[in-house]
């Protein structure tokens, strides 16, 4: 560990990507110091440990606990998984850091869809309204802040479960989303722009990030891809979007909030809300995101013909 002062990173040990697990590691590997904040001591606690980070367990709703893991730090990720409590968290990190004083940069997780939303929006999950009024929250607080706004990850539960899964039980993907085009990002790429912030800083106080994929495509030529990549044939079955949310989405058993928020992203991938693509990825890194070649080639289990996940 060097003399610096350490790295506060959030949502460490959460899913989808595990893009605060991620972050942590790339950081180590450039030897900077890196304190995580967990909610629970376990063994994925342990894992970070193991790649020489500090870890304080705490819940980031809870002011104390947010103040205590930043007592000392210069340089903060702010992230968290889907949940009811999202915006709490946001203001208590808000409150804290404002509290504080003393960071060079929060790098706040959001998402693309705040990039389309205002005051007057309907139409989003309740996730995706938390993450808008995040932003504001963030913005009026007036600490260094870049927000990142990643579009739906190849991680995500509606790639992972209903293309990757599916592409290895029958070589099909099934999703609602019709004609509609998307062009979803690594964790990967979004855990590097996080890091190359959280180096240098400086240059992007202020600015919103929008990642993408290389390319936005519908499913029927995404499945092509994957036909390509994989040597087989792979099908886009576009089920009815009442079906798919009663016979396969519900049989996950999510919890409310979780369930809202995939079913209106499956929904607003059918009316091509998801149909945009940038290059901040390689703007910021150096490198172009991630395709669905080498996504496939860093992940070749996911997609073995009747393989168990």
């Amino acid at each position: 560990m060097t003399g610096e002062q350490p790295i506060l990173v959030t949502g460490a040990t959460g899913s989808v990507g595990g893009v605060g697990r991620l972050v942590a590691d790339a950081l180590r590997q450039r030897d900077l110091p890196v304190r995580t904040l967990v909610r629970v001591d376990d063994e994925r606690a342990e894992v970070l440990r193991a790649l020489g980070t500090e870890v304080v367990v705490g819940d980031l709703t809870h002011g104390a606990d947010v103040a205590r893991a930043l007592d000392g730090c210069g340089r903060m990720y702010f992230g968290m998984g889907v949940s009811a409590q999202y915006l709490e968290a946001t203001v208590t990190v808000a409150a804290a850091a404002r509290q504080y004083g003393s960071l060079e940069v929060l790098v706040n997780m959001s998402q693309m869809t705040v990039s389309q939303m205002d005051l007057t929006s309907t139409t989003e999950s309740a996730q995706q309204h938390q993450h808008w009024l995040a932003e504001q929250v963030l913005n009026w607080s007036d600490l260094p802040v870049t927000h990142i706004r990643p579009t739906v990850f190849l991680e995500n539960p509606l790639f992972r479960i209903f293309a990757y899964e599916s592409m290895a039980k029958d070589s099909t993907i099934r999703l609602p989303f019709g004609t509609g085009r998307t062009s979803p990002v690594a964790a990967v790429d979004v855990a590097k722009v996080i890091t190359t912030i959280l180096t240098d800083p400086a240059p992007h106080i202020g600015h919103n990030y929008e990642l993408t994929g290389p390319t936005s495509q519908d499913l029927t030529e995404l499945a092509a891809e994957f036909s390509t990549v994989l040597g087989r044939p792979i099908h886009y079955l576009n089920p009815p979007y009442d079906q798919w949310i009663n016979q396969e989405l519900r049989t996950l058993n999510l919890p409310d909030h979780v369930f809202e928020h995939l079913a209106t992203m499956a929904r607003l991938h059918a009316h091509n809300r998801y149909d945009r693509a940038t290059n901040d990825i390689e703007q910021i890194t150096g490198q172009p995101p991630t395709g669905i070649r080498e996504y496939v080639q860093n992940n070749p289990t996911l997609f073995l013909l009747n393989s168990p996940h």
